[in-house]
């Protein structure tokens, strides 16, 4: 686990969303630590996925404030930046419904996570010079390297469209990691998946906590993989944070047990 006084990388403050007359966030306190792993859990409709939008530039929040710090040391308030330059500032997300590119293969998807971090420019592309065809290559090692690191060299010229599933979700992590983020946001990463590639999954996110040294904030429905990964956890319901703590007070929480961990026994 990480340590609980180190700096906030992600600090939201009082931030709301508002759809017309609807409330879909009221006044959410959130804060992400360099370092930890942290969850956001609720019900399916609690904001949880609002919430993601908003501060990865889908969508701009109507009150509130959220700032970054990046790896530079330098706070940013990101309301309303695009989402292109919340990646560029080195926030990176996987969605809920998975987001690659079906008919490139998985290492063009990683490649194309690069992106945002090569510096040749279209002049470059057009002209190819040595500095070019050297940062190609250096795309292309670093993306394989990646492929790698989530265990998926092998289909690296496999269409993403042909992997299993659990390799898709596995593939949209590596594409997350190549834009070299402080704070990646896993949207369910869990979902669809079975009891052994959760297991998998959750060994591999402490593997990239520790080796990336980046801080991970995710949304999940899987209540054994919450409760063993995460150093804090935000419980929401009806667009507000009900409820925050380790898990062993989560856990205990009257609230919580009611509002959504009482869901699970039920079911």
């Amino acid at each position: 686990m990480s340590e609980m006084n180190s700096a906030a990388v992600l600090a939201v403050r009082n931030m709301s969303m508002n759809f017309g007359g609807l409330r879909a966030l009221s006044d959410v306190d959130l804060e992400v630590r360099a370092g930890e792993v942290v969850a956001l859990i609720g019900p399916n409709g609690a904001g949880k996925t609002t919430f993601f939008n908003c501060i990865t530039g889908i969508y701009t929040p109507t009150e509130g404030e959220i700032l970054a710090t990046a790896r530079d040391g330098k706070t940013h308030r990101i309301n309303g930046m695009r989402t292109n330059l919340v990646c560029e500032l080195g926030m990176a997300r996987t969605f809920q419904n998975i987001r690659l590119f079906p008919s490139m293969t998985a290492l063009e998807n990683v490649m194309i996570g690069r992106h945002c971090r090569t510096k040749e420019g279209i002049f470059g592309a057009i002209v190819r010079g040595p500095g070019t065809r050297r940062e190609e290559q250096h795309v292309v090692d670093t993306s394989y390297h990646l492929l790698q690191k989530v265990g998926l060299e092998q289909v690296a010229d496999e269409y993403a469209s042909n992997l299993p599933y659990g390799a898709q979700r596995r593939l949209e992590i590596a594409r997350a990691l190549a834009t070299e983020p402080f704070l990646l946001l896993l949207d369910e990463p869990a979902a669809g998946m079975n009891p052994q590639e959760t297991l998998e999954l959750k060994e591999m996110v402490i593997q990239i906590r520790h080796e990336f040294a980046v801080s991970v904030l995710l949304i999940e429905h899987d209540m054994k993989m919450v409760m063993s990964l995460s150093d804090r956890i935000y419980v929401m319901e009806y667009g507000r944070v009900i409820s925050t703590g380790t898990p062993a007070e989560i856990s205990a929480d009257p609230q919580v047990i009611r509002a959504y961990l009482g869901e699970e026994t039920d079911a």
